[in-house]
């Protein structure tokens, strides 16, 4: 979230007329303070209006944020 201005700064003007466009812009950014991203296309074909359950939802490895934590969070691998 914090590159999202950087990445507009960037691409400010400039028409995105398809997926490497954006994906080539994107990557191209930088922070004065030397931030960078990586950025790929993820063509992937995924089920549309899927839900999961609370029990599920229960079974995953979520590191809330303190920031808004039903937004923000970090989803770590399931302990052995």
């Amino acid at each position: 979230h914090r590159m999202f201005s950087f990445i507009s700064m960037n691409w400010k003007g400039r028409p995105l007329t398809s997926y490497e466009t954006v994906i080539n812009l994107i990557r191209g950014t930088t922070t004065t303070k030397g931030l960078s991203i990586d950025a790929q296309l993820d063509d992937g074909i995924y089920e549309k209006g899927k839900t999961f359950s609370e029990k599920e939802m229960l079974k995953l490895y979520l590191e809330r944020h303190k920031k808004h934590p039903n937004w923000n969070y970090t989803i770590k691998p399931q302990k052995a």
